[in-house]
C-alpha cells in the first residue's frame, strides 16, 4: 500500500469517527517512531480505541507480529481497546488482534473471515 493510499484511508476513518460523535486524532509518525503508536486514537467519553488502519485491494492483509505486539502494548498502557481497521475495496472491517490467522512468518486477516470474525464500523462505534 502506498503511503498516500494509507493516509487517505486513515483520514476517511477519522472523518467517519467524528461523524459518529467520537473524538479522534491521527498519530503523526505512527510506524516510524521508536515508541509504539497506533494510526488513530479515538474516544467517546466511555471507551478509548487504539486503531491500526490499513487499506488493501487484496483479499487478505498481512501484519508483522511486531506490529501487532506494539498495538496491543500501546493499548494496554493507554487503557484503550486495540483494533485493526481494514478497508477491503470499499468497506471497513474492524478486527480484534486475537482473530488474526498465523501464517509462516506473519499474521493475516482474510476478507472472507469478515462476516464471522470482523465487526462493522457501526458495531464498533455503537457498542
Amino acid at each position: 500500500m502506498s503511503k498516500r493510499k494509507g493516509s487517505n484511508a486513515e483520514r476517511e476513518l477519522l472523518n467517519m469517527l467524528w461523524a459518529a460523535s467520537w473524538a479522534a486524532i491521527r498519530s503523526a509518525g505512527s510506524g516510524s517512531m521508536h515508541f509504539p503508536s497506533p494510526d488513530i486514537l479515538a474516544g467517546n467519553g466511555i471507551r478509548r480505541l487504539a486503531i491500526e488502519a490499513k487499506a488493501t485491494k487484496d483479499i487478505k492483509k498481512y501484519f508483522s507480529p511486531e506490529e501487532i505486539k506494539q498495538l496491543i502494548n500501546f493499548a494496554q498502557y493507554f487503557g484503550a481497546e486495540p483494533w485493526l481497521a481494514i478497508k477491503f475495496s470499499s468497506s471497513w472491517v474492524f478486527v480484534n488482534p486475537e482473530d488474526l490467522r498465523k501464517t509462516a512468518n506473519n499474521l493475516a486477516f482474510f476478507e472472507k473471515d469478515a462476516e464471522n470474525k470482523g465487526l462493522s464500523f457501526e458495531k464498533v462505534v455503537n457498542g
